[in-house]
């Protein structure tokens, strides 16, 4: 009975492989998505799923000529906070390395198909101090200039949030 039980909550635990979503389309680059100008809108949940927050971004993203990515992104949530990060994506065993200021484990980028996903350890505010929360981000291109993201967020392994927006590349057409 143990046996089961532990193979159940084990297989429970397993998610998606990028490898999934290697025939999918449309088919996700991330240098050529995250150029330019982008905005999002999202919502920041609880543990229970309750929506906390809402938030509007803008994103400028650009590419050095040797391939490393930067995202300057400038958040606004609905109670005032204005919060900036920028990612510097450094090209490394077939994905990006991601840095970021307030990222203190940097992530890995990986992408496959019409997904990215990225695993990484972000610092946020917390009461007086601050905590340090495990990103799981996936992103899934859903047309040529609209990204669905989702983000679990879990601390010791419990979850503690989500982050769900869906990004836009502005100014863009089919004829691009």
């Amino acid at each position: 009975m143990w046996v089961f039980l532990t193979i159940l909550l084990l297989t429970g635990c397993a998610g998606p492989s990028i490898d999934d979503y290697r025939d999918r389309a449309p088919t996700l680059v991330p240098d050529q998505f995250f150029q330019g100008s982008l905005v999002a809108r999202g919502v920041v949940k609880d543990f229970s799923g309750e929506v906390i927050r809402t938030f509007d971004a803008d994103i400028e993203a650009s590419w050095s000529e040797d391939g490393i990515g930067t995202l300057d992104e400038v958040f606004r949530f609905d109670d005032g906070e204005v919060d900036t990060r920028v990612w510097t994506l450094i090209p490394e065993d077939g994905g990006y390395r991601a840095e970021a200021g307030d990222v203190v484990e940097p992530g890995f980028m990986t992408w496959r198909g019409n997904a990215i996903n990225m695993k990484y350890v972000l610092r946020v505010p917390y009461g007086d101090g601050t905590i340090d929360v495990r990103m799981d981000d996936w992103m899934y291109l859903v047309t040529p200039d609209t990204l669905i993201n989702e983000t679990a967020m879990t601390k010791w392994g419990i979850p503690v949030g989500e982050v769900v927006l869906v990004i836009r590349r502005t100014g863009y057409s089919d004829n691009n």
